[in-house]
């Protein structure tokens, strides 16, 4: 069994691809399973896949019509073999010891996921989206939700997570949809027990003009919505404590002021809204599910 399956859904990226296929094969841990779904690439990918295949035993090659990055990864994670999974978008890079560092601190702690470094870069914009500083590990939903940055970052290329318990609980991207990240990282923080935080351990996370989070159109903002309202939902049903709920989309606000000063302030967000005292002195917050349509 090998120690981690890395899969990486492919689609016409044959400028990014040669680069994020040598970041995984010259991984220090050699130990790895390399699952390259073939998205129906119609540049020279899958000329570039055969290239390294014939080259590595390691690395499977799925070709498939083009059906998007969830069913890409899903059709990976229904493939996998190994203890953990991760997964690495072909546009993007890992540093040389990335799942070395995952791998061992999961064993070590006997965690369910272990979470690295996000690093984002390119268009002159190079800075951290997650940066741990010290190991950290917890079994607490409250604790796991902070670590993840969950809701503010619902990326799941920095992690590993535990392969039989992915395959066990059935947790798949929902397919056909854009900002597929946002419920499953819900869900697998909520279903998968222990988590460690590992400094160090550096996914480069490139920032690519033309892709979905730099081109807002109102079927982006629309699914981007849907999938917090979703994730809100599932929140609340689960009774999950977070840190970042206001991160659940900002809906409505309603001032009452006197002499143009904001004296009492509703402020509505996805499953929840927040009554507050010269806008900044919460005095009370109240819960509920089905005011807002995520249709809409």
């Amino acid at each position: 069994m090998p120690k981690v399956s890395v899969i990486i859904p492919v689609y016409n990226v044959e400028k990014y691809l040669r680069e994020c296929l040598d970041s995984v094969v010259n991984q220090t841990l050699e130990d790895l399973e390399i699952i390259c779904i073939n998205d129906g690439s119609t540049d020279g990918c899958l000329d570039i896949l055969n290239e390294y295949a014939s080259k590595d035993s390691r690395i499977r090659i799925i070709n498939k019509e083009n059906g998007g990055l969830s069913a890409a990864r899903n059709d990976g994670i229904m493939q996998a073999t190994g203890e953990y999974i991760g997964f690495v978008d072909s546009d993007d890079w890992i540093c040389p010891d990335f799942y070395e560092n995952l791998y061992s601190a999961a064993v070590k702690y006997k965690a369910d996921i272990a979470c690295g470094d996000l690093y984002r870069t390119g268009n002159g914009s190079d800075y951290y989206i997650v940066q741990y500083k010290k190991t950290k590990v917890t079994k607490s939903l409250y604790q796991k939700f902070a670590m993840a940055y969950l809701p503010k970052h619902n990326y799941v290329m920095n992690r590993i997570y535990d392969r039989m318990k992915l395959q066990k609980k059935k947790l798949l991207f929902e397919e056909g949809i854009l900002f597929e990240d946002t419920l499953f990282s819900h869900k697998v923080f909520y279903y998968l027990n222990k988590c460690v935080a590992v400094p160090n351990t550096k996914y480069y996370y490139r920032n690519v003009p033309f892709s979905i989070m730099n081109n807002v159109s109102e079927r982006s903002e629309a699914e981007h919505r849907r999938e917090l309202y979703k994730s809100a939902c599932f929140v609340a049903r689960n009774n999950i404590p977070v840190k970042y709920k206001k991160s659940y989309h900002f809906i409505t606000k309603k001032q009452f002021d006197l002499f143009n000063i904001p004296i009492f302030v509703i402020r509505k967000y996805c499953y929840f809204t927040i009554y507050s005292l010269f806008g900044f002195i919460p005095i009370l917050t109240t819960y509920q599910m089905d005011y807002y349509d995520p249709n809409s």
